[in-house]
Order: structure tokens, then sequence, then C-alpha cells
């Protein structure tokens, strides 16, 4: 099992809005809400937290971003006098029920499978923010929490490659460049990124029991000016 790697302090560009250190938020928030039921109690719970720390950061839900005469949709937008942060979440599990929280709160949490398919819409979603972050006061941030421990685990050695083996998030693992599924042939999967990210995971939680560990994989993103 590898361990996470804690994170840097970082400059006001892997800030939340341009002020508020992401570490800051999880740290408020895991007080009270060390899992969620869903992937909307995340984004909801998370908004929350920004809010109780830095009160003059407003966020937003679900927030259109119109281009071409169509319109995409964030998870989340945080405003403040500092700037902006788009925000994608993303929110996969195995089983596991117990009791957690402050207040106590009963959690029965299915089990997703296809990790093939979180590491691919993880990816996705860092590709989407580099398009959507294309303004000097704006930034953006993929923020994965799990308690599937093949995701920031790499592969065992001597297996033999998987269809999703460009798209692996492990720890220490970069992501960059063009990633083909499948080595290329479904090619509707493939996703370029302008960017580099190299990836370090953060412990969140320890709930005990089996799938009782969970850890978060962030990633921000500097603005991308508009390729022509």
């Amino acid at each position: 099992m590898t361990t996470p790697t804690p994170p840097s302090s970082g400059t006001d560009r892997e800030k939340i809005a341009g002020q508020v250190p992401l570490d800051d938020v999880l740290a408020h928030l895991r007080m009270s809400r060390p899992i969620f039921h869903s992937e909307a109690d995340l984004q909801h719970g998370f908004a929350r937290a920004i809010w109780e720390v830095a009160p003059d950061v407003r966020s937003r839900l679900e927030v259109p971003i119109r281009r071409d005469d169509r319109a995409e949709y964030l998870d989340a937008l945080c405003l403040g006098p500092a700037g902006r942060t788009a925000i994608e979440f993303k929110y996969v599990t195995r089983r596991w029920s117990g009791t957690a929280g402050t207040p106590a709160e009963d959690y029965d949490l299915r089990n997703h499978g296809a990790p093939d398919v979180a590491r691919r819409d993880f990816v996705r979603d860092v590709e989407r923010l580099e398009r959507f972050c294309d303004q000097g006061d704006q930034n953006g941030l993929a923020l994965l929490v799990t308690n599937e421990a093949s995701l920031w685990n790499p592969q065992p050695p001597g297996r033999a490659r998987t269809r999703d083996d460009e798209f692996r998030i492990h720890q220490g693992r970069t992501l960059t460049g063009t990633l083909l599924w499948a080595e290329g042939t479904y090619a509707p999967n493939t996703r370029v990124l302008r960017g580099e990210y190299p990836l370090a995971w953060r412990s969140y939680a320890q709930l005990g029991g089996v799938g009782g560990e969970f850890r978060c994989l962030a990633v921000f993103v500097n603005p991308m000016p508009e390729q022509t």
C-alpha cells in the first residue's frame, strides 16, 4: 500500500477563489463529515465548509457554462473577492456500513465497482477544467474522494496491460499529454491534457473496518488560454 504524500503549501493558484487553502476546507469538513452519502452530499458539504471557513466566498452548484450555443454544467463555482474556482467532484465508493460524523449518522455505501471508469471520468474532469479556466482570475479544481484503494495504488508488477493503463491516477503518477483508452482502439475516450499534473493523494478519514480508509486526490488547473 502506498502512503499519501502531504501536499505542499502551494501558491495562490492552488487556493479556492484565490484565498482559501484546500487543506483548510478539508480539515474543517472532515471534523463533521468524514463520509458522505453521495456525490451530491459531498458537493453540498464542501460548499458549506467553504462558507464556514471563508464567509466572503460564495459557492454556486450546477452552474451552466455556455459555449457555441450549448451549455455544459460545472459541479460548483466558487466566487470571492480574490478570484474564482471551478470545481468538479467525484465520489467513488466501495461497500462500507457504519456510523460516523457529528452528529452521528448511519451510512450504507454501495460498491460502485468499475475503477477504470472512475479513472476515465476523473481525467475527463481535468480536461474539462482546462477548457473552462480561460480567464486570469479563475482556476479549477478536480476533487476525488474515495475509499477504493485500487485508485491510489499502482497496478501490481507483472499484471497485463489494461484498457485504462494511460488513465491511471495512483500516487506519484503524472497526467499529461494525449491519453489513449485501450491503446487508441476506442477514440471517444481519448483525452488530451495541455497541462502537467503530478498526483499526490491526501489522507481524508479513517473509519475502521474493510473500506474504512478514505483518501482524496486534488488536481488544480491553472488558467488555460483558448487554443486557436
